[in-house]
């Protein structure tokens, strides 16, 4: 019995923690992306509340907190209520399975530095996270309002069409590890960065990297959210916390997407240097440190792609989806599944897929440079 409430009560503070974690998330990337855009594009960025501007996120979540809820007359109550919880439930759970750290042993219990360690922790992810579309176009057609509902059918085509591209890349991976276990997956990569399957998997990286941020609805892949377009999208019609839903699940799959893209290409938790985790909470700790350095470079690649590269237009976003990434993702698939029958080494999977890399970004260059010609 005493064995059963320790369990218990490891289980309660490790759900806390972790949606603290996932929950706070929000107002430190907000905060990073508005100062890392600041600095990029000369101009201060947030610098007024608080020392160096650290409080503004803080303050404008307060300032959204009290803000007037204005529900249209027009809109379907049901639906348009329901939608935000649609949106922002899928990241939460989500985070229940993203390995954080190694296992530890405190009080003679074995403790994952994860909520739970699912044998299909990344087929889980891909299932729960392909439950957001249902809030986002639920969000436009109850509504009732036709740039809402224009925005959300945008997301629906575009979240269709990117997520098979990522799941396919994640596939190269799965092949080469044999598990859909994220733990699994990141301790294959321990003993050093060159074992990372972004080596093995360079294509497969990059199209991950770019159907995650079309998932996420980031420049250039913000077609259901274009102010110049649609006013504001699916969300036109939300005000205050209903509106903040929206925005936080955003900022959530962003946190989310990066640690699984940190798990699947560079090792989680893993650190770059040959390293063998005891059971100890500092070594807990080490990995943890590991794991939010990893996360951070992704989450600082969104930005810099936000301030680089302007937003497609509708016609390019699906012509590059269908006909450039969805076949490079098999290609990436069939010729992981040649090199592993065939007894590959890593480094020479990796050299063959940086050249099919060099040249695929060669070939779509001139693709796109003919298609910008005819246009002129």
């Amino acid at each position: 019995m005493h064995a059963f409430f320790l369990y218990t009560l490891i289980v309660i503070i490790k759900i806390v923690v972790v949606f603290a974690v996932t929950l706070g998330s929000v107002p430190a990337i907000v905060l990073v992306e508005r100062k890392v855009l600041g600095w990029m594009q000369v101009r201060p960025g947030p610098n007024r509340v608080g020392p160096w501007g650290l409080l503004q996120t803080m303050v404008d979540g307060a300032k959204i907190f009290f803000k007037e809820n204005v529900i249209p007359n027009h809109v379907d109550m049901l639906t348009y209520q329901l939608a935000p919880i649609l949106v922002i439930t899928p990241a939460l759970v989500i985070s229940s399975v993203i390995p954080f750290g190694p296992d530890i042993v405190i009080a003679g219990h074995r403790i994952p530095l994860s909520i739970t360690d699912l044998d299909l922790s990344l087929l889980f992810f891909f299932a729960v996270a392909s439950l957001t579309i249902y809030g986002v176009v639920l969000a436009g057609w109850s509504s009732n309002n036709k740039w809402s509902l224009l925005g959300g059918l945008r997301s629906a085509a575009q979240m269709v069409s990117y997520e098979i591209t990522l799941s396919l890349a994640a596939v190269g991976v799965l092949l080469l590890c044999g598990t859909f276990s994220l733990h699994a997956i990141t301790e294959q990569q321990g003993g050093g960065f060159w074992y990372w399957n972004v080596f093995r998997q360079p294509l497969g990286f990059v199209l991950f990297l770019l159907a995650a941020l079309a998932e996420n609805n980031r420049l250039p892949f913000d077609l259901p959210e274009a102010e110049s377009e649609l006013t504001g999208g699916y969300h036109t019609e939300y005000s205050s916390m209903r509106f903040a839903y929206f925005y936080m699940a955003e900022y959530m799959n962003l946190f989310l997407t990066a640690s699984v893209m940190a798990v699947l290409f560079l090792g989680g938790f893993e650190p770059p240097y040959p390293h063998q985790f005891g059971t100890s909470w500092l070594e807990g700790v080490h990995g943890i440190i590991w794991f939010g350095i990893k996360v951070g470079f992704f989450v600082f690649l969104y930005i810099w792609v936000r301030a680089t590269l302007p937003r497609l237009r509708y016609d390019q976003l699906m012509y590059l989806g269908w006909k450039i990434m969805l076949p490079l993702a098999f290609l990436n698939l069939l010729g992981t599944a040649v090199f592993i029958a065939y007894g590959w080494q890593w480094w020479q999977m990796g050299l063959v897929w940086l050249i099919v890399l060099i040249l695929t970004d060669l070939v779509v260059g001139h693709i796109l440079w003919r298609r910008r010609r005819a246009l002129h």
